[in-house]
């Protein structure tokens, strides 16, 4: 199916050098709820909200900021099994995970409220503030989580996102003509989730964002309009070939092999202040690989994660128009 063409070319497929602040206009929040309204209550089941998020022990009472992961369209968390928690596991990082429902192909509202529980019970685990770590769509539900729960905010330090179509794709646009799973309407250009999740600030204060794309990104085109625009945050979009102008990792790669992504990220994470690209030694544009990917195994590992994503794609329920938007991201409820 069409559809499913598209969302496995967003995880299959592959710019502009770093930037520390936003330069957009910040839209009004007009008809979308204020900024700092509370969120409404979970509508999830909390039994299913906890069984979803799993934590390696050191995450508990952390020494260091615990990264949660969201996994991109058509994946679980096992999307990093070969590769980040390897990485981390080798160094004593402390990290989390939340399995969204249906793979995240359902409506990315219900897939947020999984994120916002997990903020909340990895930020109480651990007892200091963590870092948000999502490839591709898996950037798109702890920004909503923050846009709409705002109490996540104060415990979140960094967001780092890996090819995440913060304002869409052009790929997606099709949805109208062919029909798609919930989640990927909501990533076309024209989608209402993308106008309520961008509207008033697309970063708040306190919290250091650094969003990685690549110029191989075949899906989100131009890949610059990955890049977050606008708000309060501390900001830095960064391109992998800013940083190594020799790379050819593509979406995929970002969020799961490359070793760009992987020293931006730990610059992120052991910084204050989101990535910065001087820091980061020129040795790793030499490198195939992130640390965690064995060379032995990589391309059955690679294989293994398109024929995940093929097979839910096939299994999920196509709809023929966007899930309508919650009551509560609206200013009048």
């Amino acid at each position: 199916m069409l559809c499913a063409g598209l969302a496995l070319a967003l995880l299959t497929t592959g710019a502009a050098s770093a930037s520390a602040s936003a330069v957009a206009l910040t839209p009004s929040t007009g008809e979308f709820a204020p900024l700092n309204r509370p969120g409404p209550r979970l509508s999830v089941p909390r039994a299913d909200l906890a069984a979803a998020v799993t934590c390696t022990p050191n995450a508990a009472r952390a020494k260091k900021e615990v990264a949660l992961f969201v996994p991109g369209s058509a994946l679980d968390p096992d999307e990093f099994s070969w590769n980040w928690f390897k990485a981390l596991d080798a160094i004593g990082h402390p990290y989390c995970s939340v399995r969204l429902p249906g793979h995240g192909l359902v409506d990315i509202q219900v897939s947020s409220e999984y994120v916002v529980y997990a903020i909340r019970h990895v930020h109480a685990l651990s007892g200091r503030r963590i870092a948000v770590i999502g490839h591709s769509q898996g950037g798109l539900e702890p920004r909503f989580a923050l846009r709409f729960w705002p109490d996540t905010r104060a415990m979140v330090a960094d967001y780092v996102s890996f090819g995440t179509p913060n304002h869409g794709s052009e790929a997606n646009d099709t949805c109208k003509d062919n029909g798609c799973p919930a989640a990927l309407w909501q990533m076309s250009r024209q989608a209402n989730l993308l106008k309520a999740l961008n509207s008033g600030k697309e970063t708040f204060r306190g919290i250091s964002y650094t969003n990685i794309r690549t110029d191989f990104d075949q899906f989100i085109l131009p890949s610059s309009s990955s890049d977050l625009r606008g708000g309060n945050g501390r900001v830095a979009n960064v391109s992998l070939q800013s940083v190594c102008p020799g790379n050819t990792g593509e979406h995929i790669a970002v969020g799961t092999s490359d070793p760009v992504a992987y020293a931006l990220t730990m610059d992120a994470l052991t910084h204050s202040g989101p990535a910065r690209p001087s820091r980061i030694a020129r040795s790793v544009c030499d490198q195939d690989h992130m640390p965690g990917v064995d060379p032995l195994t990589y391309k059955d590992d690679l294989a293994a994660l398109n024929a995940t994503i093929s097979a839910n794609l096939a299994a999920a329920p196509i709809i023929k128009r966007e899930p309508p938007l919650k009551r509560y991201v609206f200013a009048r409820r």
